[in-house]
């Protein structure tokens, strides 16, 4: 999608602090990070939200919690404990509508977390 940032940013068309990427996802640090570690991962494909995964989408939801574990485990976090975040829709605080996984971690987080 043209007008989607993190489709411009998948596509490099707008820099980003890219920690990982690959064929179906890429990874990128939060520009306003609220933990130590803010990484967020995306789907290369545009999806909009969490109710717009269809059922071929399923490998690649697979992939995208591959990539957090992988990025835990290398920003020193996965033995801590991390939070892997999905908000979806404008009441639930997503501000970009295109699917975005936050990798939250470095500090004790509270619950509730909303």
């Amino acid at each position: 999608m043209s007008d989607c940032l993190f489709c411009s940013i998948a596509d490099g068309k707008i820099k980003a602090s890219v920690v990982y990427q690959d064929d179906a996802v890429v990874a990128f640090k939060d520009i306003a990070p609220r933990a130590p570690v803010h990484i967020l991962i995306i789907p290369r494909k545009h999806v909009i939200g969490v109710p717009e995964i269809e059922d071929g989408d399923r490998a690649l939801i697979g992939k995208i919690f591959q990539v957090a574990a992988k990025l835990a485990r290398e920003q020193g976090i996965a033995e801590g404990g991390f939070r892997v975040v999905v908000n979806s829709g404008a009441d639930a605080g997503q501000s970009v509508f295109h699917l975005h996984y936050h990798l939250l971690g470095g500090r004790r987080m509270n619950w509730p977390p909303g």
